[in-house]
């Protein structure tokens, strides 16, 4: 996703040079070749997240249009005072770029485990949350968030991540993007369970479930008419989300549905309270904390009442 965004990004501030992208010392594989091209619109801070909030408003408010750009919570959490006090406070064009959402950073411990970013940044007031769902995504949600005036979080990937919607798939900022029709559960997801919940739905086939899987890339401002038309349709809902079960996606949609009177089967797939279980690899993590495919199609079958199938997939894993 890191790359999908640096390569819209540049191709924006090729045409608009109130452009600026600062970094707190890091990233510089994936952005040299920014500064290369546009010296004048490129600062690094140094290791001064604080600083790194306090000198993007001061641009924003001079007219420039910012995003600053770091790992896991360097970005977000260490510098949350100034986020709220000068970002927020002045609905400055500040744009917060956090590589390595969620579990990515996993073998570097619990200091870059992002968990609760989702939560905190829909707390503060004027900030549009942005969590896309692969590299496709990215690159067409960028040049939107530019457009977007006051703050904007866009929680990413590390690396590596494929892209899953078919070509010609348009995404736009503030709607749900359906990246899976189906009939009879419904997965909505955010970030990087996207190409999860698309495994979950391949397994369930066997299970002779039909699940549809939908990217709700924006939890902030949610598109509420669009959430409760898809989940009205279907028995069976679940929310998708490498983030605390408390305050993300799900609870953003529980809210939605409790208050529209929407009552269909619902669950959150998402970690436990608390900090997550062990330090390794993101695969890794995701399976010791039940966050990854196999999971997701056990909570869907029981939330069905529906028997695991000895289908194809299921017996090439056995026989695996």
């Amino acid at each position: 996703m890191r790359t999908a965004f640096i390569r819209s990004l540049m191709e924006v501030a090729s045409q608009d040079p109130r452009i600026v992208l600062l970094t707190g010392d890091l990233g510089f594989a994936v952005l040299d070749e920014f500064r290369a091209k546009y010296p004048a619109q490129f600062y690094n801070v140094g290791v001064a997240e604080q600083n790194l909030a306090g000198v993007a408003t001061g641009l924003a408010l001079a007219g420039h249009v910012v995003f600053t750009y770091s790992i896991g919570n360097f970005p977000t959490l260490r510098c949350l005072e100034q986020l709220r006090n000068d970002v927020c406070y002045h609905n400055a064009d500040v744009k917060i770029v956090t590589v390595g959402g969620g579990l990515s950073y996993g073998t570097l411990g619990v200091s870059h485990f992002a968990t609760e970013d989702l939560a905190i940044l829909r707390a503060l007031p004027n900030v549009t949350v942005v969590a896309p769902g692969d590299p496709s995504e990215v690159a067409q949600l960028v040049p939107q968030i530019v457009g977007r005036p006051g703050p904007v979080y866009l929680r990413l990937g590390r690396a590596g991540e494929k892209v899953v919607h078919a070509p010609g798939v348009e995404v736009v900022l503030g709607r749900p993007t359906r990246a899976r029709a189906g009939s009879n559960v419904l997965l909505l997801t955010a970030g990087g369970m996207l190409p999860v919940a698309l495994e979950a739905a391949d397994l369930l086939e066997d299970d002779e479930l039909d699940a549809e899987v939908v990217s709700v890339h924006t939890l902030k401002p949610l598109d509420t008419e669009e959430i409760c038309a898809l989940a009205a349709r279907f028995p069976v809902v679940v929310t998708c989300e490498e983030h605390s079960a408390i305050g993300g996606l799900g609870g953003a949609v529980a809210e939605v549905l409790l208050e529209a009177g929407i009552a269909p089967t619902f669950r959150r797939f998402a970690l436990s309270p608390g900090f997550p279980a062990g330090v390794g690899s993101q695969e890794y993590l995701r399976k010791v904390n039940a966050l990854d495919a196999p999971a997701l199609q056990a909570l869907v079958l029981s939330l069905t009442g529906t028997r695991r199938s000895a289908g194809p997939r299921f017996a090439a894993r056995q026989s695996g």
